[in-house]
């Protein structure tokens, strides 16, 4: 019996133990909390953040860099004799402002009390210079700098993009485990596209206190410290004085202008108008400023040129011609009667032949031209033969670029529309349909949809003679400002090179005696161009122009687009012979031509 109870005695000590025993490996080695505890009257671990790659234009001119701020974090556990009047007085924060940080705080994902926790963000220069000297009135609280972004100028915001602090959803998409809650990230523009090469690599340091909290210098002597890595630079395609001038010539007005060098694909100028001044979202006032910009009715955030989709209008004639040519259904001399009981056309003309039909935009021309196209007699059915002769026409106009993205480096590029068979047989649930229901794709109107970027692109294919580049805004990454190797591909259209001369002949025609002389010519440049009037009812048409120059060895092209204001010969035509104009010559010789454009009357007679 005896024996049995000692037996029973030595199981449960051996029990006891064992307890401790897992008791004491959970403490010391599975649950870090008792360390950290022990580890933060000593050492201080502060984040380094890295410096965000820099972009510059073509030129070098610095576009964006980095400026100081200043980060207060709070280790809850060292907060002692907590004044919390004063606090509110030297941070200039009310009583329920100071509640809410502190409940804000041990929301974070990564709060602990023994750890330094993001207090309140993005303190200026001014801020931490007034707060830096009463710093040591509150234990607890300790300074981080990092920096944001700052720009040299108001323009280019929409391709830029900003930068702020990252989402809870997006954190929890970091598969990497990069980011961490507080870290700043690219949201849009080319800050998004290009965020792994922007954002460099964090650094850390320790750093010894003495039991009342006062810095002692490195932990043994830095050797667990980490350098921050800084982002790599950009070096973007951009004009700078460029696209000023084109935001100078955009204001008070909503569009776009999107300029391209042919011979390379790099964007010169991206313009979006109504826009926004990039600075205002920087800073502690950036939540407040992004209401106010993202609650404008004339949405300054919406990147016109990259995603407001319209009818290309009587650009598209061009595209029509080269399809056309190709599948040898006209001919250059090919002539149609300007037959406006077929379809209404302006008047001045009569029978054209094809570069005569492109330099006066004659609809009648372009609607026999698609006929042509569509109904080649394949089948005996008319509807039949519409389906085949639209396949076929589909393939010439999606090797432009048209009906889908281009592929330029920013996010949230649109494709636009080119119907199919498929497309209209939902549109009609299946009925039958034929040319007659869907001639008005011959003009640019109907179901077409493009993105300005695509006409600057078609502009830059004709330049080319029939390639095309990716548009693109960075042409260099890094010191070693090698292009990227997408970039460098040439894209060819399915339409033979010969073809593309009787674009650019009537396209010169257009600028020196058709429908865009006048506003569009230049006198020591030949400029290319072509006019649109695209339908907007009820409201005025939007007026359009691409356009290339000079006409051998090209050095830009452009597309522009003005909403609400009529002719494609009056504004478009304009802003785009002016910025040609300023590219190739530095400056602008026809001063009434800029105020014309500045006073934005163009739906004015007279003018």
């Amino acid at each position: 019996m005896n024996e049995g109870r000692r037996e029973i005695i030595q199981l449960v000590f051996v029990l006891v133990g064992l307890i401790f025993l897992v008791k004491l490996f959970f403490i010391q080695v599975l649950d870090n909390k008792y360390a950290e505890l022990a580890d933060s009257n000593a050492i201080l671990r502060q984040v380094e953040y890295p410096f965000r790659g820099l972009i510059t234009d073509r030129h070098g001119k610095l576009i964006v860099y980095n400026t100081p701020e200043y980060d207060l974090t709070a280790i809850v556990k060292d907060i002692k004799n907590f004044d919390s009047t004063k606090f509110c007085q030297v941070f200039e924060l009310s009583r329920e402002d100071l509640r809410l940080k502190f409940k804000e705080m041990k929301k974070r994902k990564e709060y602990s009390p023994v750890k330094p926790t993001l207090f309140i963000d993005q303190l200026s220069n001014l801020d931490f210079a007034r707060v830096q000297d009463r710093l040591d009135e509150f234990s607890g609280f300790y300074i981080e700098s990092r920096t944001t972004r700052a720009y040299t100028t108001s323009a280019l915001a929409n391709a830029l993009g900003y930068v702020s602090e990252l989402s809870k959803d997006q954190l929890e998409r970091d598969e990497k485990t990069f980011y961490r809650q507080g870290d700043y990230i690219g949201q849009s523009g080319i800050e998004s596209y290009y965020e792994e090469q922007l954002r460099g690599k964090r650094g850390v340091r320790f750093k010894l206190r003495n039991v009342k909290g006062v810095e002692k210098g490195s932990f043994k002597n830095g050797a667990y410290d980490t350098l921050a890595i800084p982002g790599q630079d950009l070096v973007s395609g951009i004009d700078l004085d460029l696209q000023q001038y084109g935001e100078l010539l955009m204001k008070g007005k909503s569009g776009s202008i999107a300029a391209i060098e042919p011979s390379s694909g790099e964007v010169l100028a991206l313009v979006s108008g109504p826009s926004y001044d990039p600075n205002l979202l920087t800073g502690s006032k950036y939540s407040s400023n992004f209401r106010l910009i993202s609650n404008d009715t004339l949405k300054p955030l919406f990147n016109r040129p990259l995603m407001a989709q319209y009818r290309p209008g009587s650009i598209f004639k061009i595209a029509q011609a080269m399809t056309a040519l190709q599948e040898k259904v006209i001919t250059p001399e090919t002539r149609f009667r300007c037959d406006k009981s077929l379809i209404g056309c302006h008047a001045g003309h009569d029978n054209q032949d094809l570069r005569g039909a492109i330099a006066n935009s004659c609809n009648p021309y372009f609607l026999g031209v698609l006929r042509k196209m569509l109904n080649k007699g394949v089948s005996n059915s008319p509807f039949e033969d519409t389906r085949i002769g639209l396949a076929e026409w589909n393939k010439h106009i999606n090797s432009f670029g048209f009906g889908s993205n281009l592929g330029i480096d920013l996010p949230n590029e649109k494709g636009g529309l080119i119907p199919t068979p498929a497309y209209y047989d939902q549109a009609y649930d299946n009925r039958p349909w034929k040319f007659s229901n869907i001639y008005s794709i011959a003009i640019g109107e109907g179901e077409n949809l493009v993105v300005p970027i695509q006409m600057a692109n078609f502009a830059a294919i004709i330049a080319n003679r029939g390639y095309y580049y990716t548009p693109h805004l960075i042409k260099a990454i890094g010191k070693d400002g090698k292009p990227l190797p997408k970039y460098i591909e040439r894209h060819y259209t399915t339409i033979d090179s010969s073809y593309f001369r009787i674009a650019v002949d009537a396209m010169q025609q257009v600028v020196e005696s058709g429908t865009g002389q006048y506003r569009a010519r230049l006198a020591d440049i030949i400029v290319c161009g072509k006019t649109g009037t695209v339908q907007n009812d009820p409201l005025p048409a939007h007026s359009v122009f691409i356009a290339f120059a000079p006409r051998d060895n090209p050095k830009i092209a452009i597309s522009v687009y003005v909403e609400d204001a009529g002719q494609g010969a009056r504004a478009a035509a304009s802003i785009a012979s002016l910025m040609i104009e300023k590219y190739l010559l530095g400056k602008t010789k026809r001063q009434f031509i800029e105020d014309y454009v500045l006073a934005g009357k163009f739906l004015d007679q007279k003018n």
